[in-house]
């Protein structure tokens, strides 16, 4: 399965290829020899970058567990301020994605998404800490159905130069649902409530819609 966000782009590179192919088979032989096998790289590199594979949400009766919304590796987790949304203390977890994960981003929570803002920004290098305030992004906020806040983060990296995603304010949301995805490296944040139980640590490798971040306290 293919992200559909990335059609326009294999049409591009596979038109590209092709026109190229035809160009070169009036060249010397040998040229195509160098030629084709750069083209089918080509396009089986973007066909690969935008796989969109199933993905199983592990059950959870008491709706509290956080997903995670991308796949890659987890290379922050910190205590941070946010004033933004949650408006308080939280946990940051911060994700980084190479260009070789699948880049099909999914909600990490179920719940009422009551805030939506895009910025504009700089592209540095997505595990850089200042990223998650400088780089373009977009931030989403959701309410869980026990009243309970959470901020989760797409954010550019020096290579992606593109985020997509198919959310509204208003919209109600389902934990491991496909929402967007970002293009050629990047990183996704979640900001936690400060009592949430975080059962990944740095180094851990994720997978958006079946690996789970936190446990979200019912106190």
């Amino acid at each position: 399965m293919l992200a559909k966000e990335g059609f326009s782009t294999i049409i591009v590179v596979f038109v590209f290829s092709i026109a190229v192919g035809y160009a070169v088979s009036f060249a010397p032989a040998w040229l195509g020899w160098i030629v084709y096998p750069l083209l089918a790289a080509l396009c089986g590199l973007v066909l690969y970058f935008f796989r969109d594979p199933d993905r199983f949400p592990p059950e959870d009766p008491e709706n509290n567990l956080v997903i995670s919304p991308a796949d890659g590796k987890v290379v922050l987790i910190q205590p941070v301020d946010e004033p933004e949304y949650m408006k308080s203390g939280a946990i940051q977890v911060s994700i980084f994605l190479s260009p070789l994960n699948v880049h099909v981003n999914r909600n990490p929570i179920s719940g009422a998404l009551e805030y939506l803002r895009y910025y504009p920004g700089k592209y540095l290098m997505a595990w850089e800490d200042h990223a998650s305030e400088q780089n373009e992004r977009a931030h989403f906020g959701v309410k869980h159905a026990s009243g309970t806040k959470l901020l989760f983060k797409q954010i550019t990296g020096f290579l992606a130069r593109r985020i997509e995603y198919r959310l509204n304010e208003g919209d109600t949301i389902k934990a491991g649902e496909r929402f967007g995805i970002m293009k050629f490296g990047s990183r996704m944040d979640v900001l936690l409530p400060e009592n949430a139980e975080i059962l990944v640590k740095k180094g851990d490798i994720t997978v958006a819609g079946e690996s789970v971040l936190a446990k979200l306290s019912t106190d």
